[in-house]
């Protein structure tokens, strides 16, 4: 089995899902939707009453918009996660996966190819929404757009991946929504991604222990520290971390033809 055989199913995949974007207009605008709502809404509100002390990565104080772009753009990266699971459950229920898996690569290295792809599309999501945020004075250090996007890949791979492993659990399309809130709300608010962990440790030591715990959170920490050129290796650790979990899970567990569990009952069987 060549290198040759792996690029071409990887760029395959890719461009499947980037004619999958292309196509989906609206799913471009929704996403760019949610945090546009946050930033232009709620961030006005939330600077009257939120104030912010000089805390690391920034060097002086500055205002809530600010601060919550770096979690918004975290949570583009969350939902488009959520999305890929949606696409897996799309693909199994239509059969697609199944007739990807005929070929003789392994199963792993179609998923990371799937991940992948995915990963893409939340990039250029992301890029779209910081850049459309210099309209609110948010304006990061010019080599942060460059040096955030190693944070990009990784934040995107370890959600991502967080995302095919649910896609293991869910059998039918019609379960998506409420297993999406039941992740994505939690994770998102019980993070850093709209206040610092010193303002929640001062409202509930247990959410401040929470979010300290929370995946997420690291996600957009290293997202933060990258875009003002400063590094977090314990983001960085954690994030790598919950990658190899997700994924691991996430290939341990996917049957493209029943799921985590088999619908008749009983673990499930091999495709």
């Amino acid at each position: 089995m060549t290198a040759l055989l792996y690029g071409r199913c990887l760029r395959s995949v890719v461009v499947r899902e980037g004619l999958r974007f292309v196509h989906q207009r609206e799913r471009f605008f929704a996403a760019l939707v949610r945090p546009l709502v946050w930033l232009a809404l709620f961030a006005v509100g939330f600077r009257a009453v939120l104030g912010l002390s000089i805390i690391p990565p920034y060097e002086t104080y500055i205002l809530y918009e600010e601060y919550v772009v770096p979690g918004l753009v975290g949570m583009i990266q969350l939902f488009n996660g959520m999305q890929s699971s949606l696409s897996m459950v799309y693909d199994r229920e239509m059969g697609s996966m199944k007739t990807l898996l005929v070929s003789p690569l392994p199963r792993w290295y179609l998923l990371v190819c799937k991940l992948l792809a995915g990963v893409m599309v939340s990039i250029v999501q992301a890029y779209v929404f910081i850049a459309v945020a210099w309209f609110w004075d948010v304006q990061p250090p010019p080599l942060g757009y460059l040096a955030v996007f190693p944070a990009l890949v990784a934040s995107g791979l370890m959600l991502g991946a967080l995302g095919l492993l649910l896609s293991s659990f869910i059998k039918q399309l019609e379960n998506f929504a409420g297993v999406m809130n039941f992740v994505i709300f939690p994770m998102f608010f019980a993070s850093t991604a709209l206040y610092p962990l010193w303002r929640i440790r001062e409202g509930s030591p247990g959410l401040a222990w929470v979010a300290e715990l929370n995946p997420f959170t690291h996600a957009v920490e290293l997202i933060r520290f990258a875009l003002y050129l400063r590094f977090d290796a314990t983001a960085l650790l954690a994030v790598l971390a919950a990658l190899v979990v997700f994924l691991g899970g996430a290939i341990a567990a996917y049957d493209p033809g029943r799921g985590f569990w088999a619908r008749r009952g009983g673990p499930a069987e091999q495709a």
